[in-house]
């Protein structure tokens, strides 16, 4: 046994490279499994955007239902983001029945290349009527298949029988060739004859919290809504700093290493984990990618992040604030844009105001974030996001951009006419002769701000966590390939593309300056400087859909052939429904918990206290300590029944309403505020309870005992 045991421990782990990506129909098994030919056009398809050639359906399909078998696959599923903001999947086997009764593995082109699910079930906004239920799912053949639990998955578009766009993936893959076509306009302006595309390069920081799944089970307002409606402040919470970087725990620890080796799988680039600001909190980043295969990849790291948590006793939190008084969980957005031969088109290069290119697709960008401010709101709007944003742990709903001191020099310079000096990188040892000599970044960054430039890409940090990133993606790049079709419209012309390329920059940086702001975005005044710069402020998620009744926010949809006007429209009635559905959903189940759980526990114990109570005045005893006590719950008794009694009349008066918006409108002004009272009154009773008789696990409990 000993020897047994010496010999397995003489046997190399594997590492990641032995591994990655080994459930993935990746570029290695195309190039080995198909045809020449057929490897070739697939690939210029992929990589340079060609229009795909349907003949080759039948071969990939072959090859990859046999690569699939071999990894154990009996099904196969179209897998589809629907306007749900979760995935959707219907699994087929392979099987056919032959005619002697048995069976074989079979698996078409037609099979790969286009399904039919039924889209009866799915939000389409008034896009079609119920009986209406056929709908289609469309290969997307730019993000590759993937065998996981036995199954094919092969990513796709979804859309109606009409034709009407039902997902995000769609105008994804449209905002993506928009964005190429007008970009590589300016390009070809500017002397370049070598790229062949440009790419949205997206690279998502996933945070989220890890529970303990037998106190997650304990508190309904979990399971149902992703957030603790009712929960007293823990006495210690982020104050200290300590949690954020900190040692993780050894729990922990396993579960992120799990996680990590399903991911890499996958295909998933997970590269940076560490624990966040409040406790229980962590994040998860990956490497940068092309967006749409991008935003594939992050909906597998929530997915993974809820199984694996589940494997380790844990529940894994996305909701974008599941507790109060913490910081709580977004999705920041790193954003760029590469063309195919490898050209960070966001790079400023050594003197930035030389170089033509980045000073145009620099001040496309940040026109294109003034103008659309609306839209880029709309792109992160929930009713779990407004939570979030705006609550000193991310920026308010105020878009802006930072761009750094550096940048922000040049802008002062070119803007007032005069010859830009880029300044040297400071280096340093800090005066310890055994620390290497370190060059530090030109500018600092700037984590208040919404949109901050970070060197060489933005970060959009309003994402929240639970979030689909294809919408701010899809949302961005057509803003974006707008105002790069207006630069283009105009360098096109040029008899001297450099000289115009730097007129553009001054020109369009003057006119949308007021977007610029490198200040701290959490900071009180900042509401007031936005509004006398005249930049939006939509508070929350109903007034964020009020952006789409702006023309020009419906038309550069329509004008980029990214989405209809009534895909659009369709769009805001949905996020809309989604909302006053939540909402009320949050309002149910509050009530639920009140009537059912705290009520109950509450007026047991203050019925033992009346007991107390009667015993002392029996012995005449004039302690007047558990009276004061009594005499204080049964305020809040009173405060409880009566807020409740508000909450379930203003719950009755929302199912009422049958308009969308003045329901999503009554479900934001009145009964938030009836649930927030309610809140309150109940934490105001939580500390005076013994924690045995309080019916909920604690804050303590959920972010401490993990």
């Amino acid at each position: 046994m000993k020897e047994l045991i010496e010999a397995e421990c003489c046997i190399p782990a594997l590492t990641p490279p032995d591994y990655f990506g080994e459930s993935v129909f990746n570029d290695t098994e195309m190039r080995t499994r198909l045809s020449k030919s057929t490897y070739e056009s697939l690939k210029k398809t992929i990589d340079i955007g060609e229009a795909i050639d349907t003949s080759i359906a039948d071969e990939v399909a072959t090859v990859m239902k046999q690569w699939a078998v071999e990894k154990g696959a009996t099904h196969y599923t179209h897998w589809f983001m629907p306007l749900t903001n979760t995935t959707a999947e219907k699994h087929d086997s392979f099987i056919e029945v032959t005619a002697d009764g048995q069976v074989i593995m079979n698996f078409s082109g037609k099979a790969l290349t286009l399904g039919e699910p039924d889209a009866s079930s799915f939000p389409s906004g008034g896009l079609r009527e119920t009986a209406r239920a056929r709908g289609y799912t469309a290969w997307d053949c730019t993000s590759p298949a993937f065998v996981k639990e036995h199954t094919l998955y092969i990513p796709t578009a979804f859309f109606s029988y009409g034709g009407e766009i039902l997902d995000n993936k769609a105008p994804l893959l449209r905002s993506v060739e928009v964005l190429s076509k007008q970009g590589l306009r300016v390009l070809r302006a500017l002397g370049n004859t070598t790229s062949k595309r440009i790419v949205s390069t997206v690279g998502p920081e996933q945070e989220y919290f890890l529970v303990d799944k037998k106190y997650y089970e304990k508190r309904l307002d979990l399971m149902m809504t992703g957030r603790t409606l009712f929960g007293a402040p823990s006495p210690k919470s982020q104050e200290l700093d300590d949690h954020y970087f900190g040692i993780l725990k050894t729990r922990i620890v396993e579960f992120m290493h799990d996680l990590d080796i399903e991911l890499w799988k996958l295909g998933v680039s997970a590269k940076t984990k560490h624990n966040e600001v409040a406790p229980g909190q962590h994040e998860l980043a990956v490497i940068f990618n092309r967006s749409s295969e991008a935003a594939d990849n992050n909906m597998l790291v929530m997915e993974m992040c809820r199984k694996v948590a589940e494997r380790h006793g844990m529940v894994c939190l996305l909701h974008e604030k599941p507790f109060a008084g913490v910081n709580g969980s977004g999705k920041h957005i790193n954003w760029s844009l590469a063309t195919d031969d490898g050209k960070n088109l966001l790079d400023p290069s050594d003197d930035p105001s030389k170089n033509a290119q980045f000073l145009v697709f620099l001040a496309a960008t940040l026109k294109a974030v003034d103008e659309y401010a609306d839209l880029l709101r709309l792109s992160v709007a929930t009713a779990a996001n407004d939570h979030r944003l705006g609550a000193s742990e991310a920026p308010p709903a105020i878009i802006s951009a930072f761009i750094g001191e550096e940048l922000d020099l040049m802008v002062d310079d070119l803007l007032a006419g005069r010859a830009y000096h880029p300044t040297d990188r400071n280096q340093t040892n800090l005066g310890v002769k055994t620390i290497s000599l370190c060059t530090v970044d030109k500018t600092d960054r700037n984590r208040t701000s919404p949109f901050a430039f970070t060197g060489n890409k933005f970060e959009f940090r309003m994402c929240g966590s639970s979030m689909n990133i294809a919408s701010p993606c899809y949302t961005l790049n057509t803003v974006v390939a707008e105002t790069l079709s207006e630069a283009a419209d105009i360098l096109e012309k040029a008899t001297d593309p450099d000289a115009e390329a730097h007129r553009y920059f001054v020109d369009t940086v003057r006119a949308h300056r007021r977007i610029i702001f490198n200040g701290n975005n959490y900071s009180p005044e900042w509401p007031k400087e936005a509004e006398r710069r005249g930049l939006p402020n939509r508070h929350n998620t109903v007034e964020a859909v009020s952006a789409l009744k702006d023309s020009k926010n419906v038309a550069v949809f329509e004008k980029m052939h990214v989405l209809t006007p009534k895909e659009t429209e369709s769009r805001g009635e949905i996020i809309l429904e989604n909302y006053a559905k939540q909402i009320g959903i949050e309002a149910r189940t509050a009530l639920d918990m009140v009537t059912r759980e705290i009520t109950p526990a509450v007026v047991d114990y203050v019925y033992d206290l009346t007991q107390i109570t009667y015993q002392q005045m029996a012995l005449n005893v004039k302690e007047t300590g558990v009276r004061n006590i009594l005499s204080t719950f049964n305020n809040y008794i009173d405060q409880l029944y009566n807020a409740t009694e508000d909450l379930k009349k203003a719950e009755a008066r929302a199912q009422e309403l049958t308009d969308t918006e003045e329901q999503a409108r009554f479900y934001c002004y009145e009964v938030l505020p009836c649930m927030s009272k309610l809140r309150e009154i109940v934490d105001s009773i939580e500390p005076l309870v013994p924690e045995n008789r309080w019916p909920l696990p604690s804050y303590v409990d959920l972010m401490f005992r993990v």
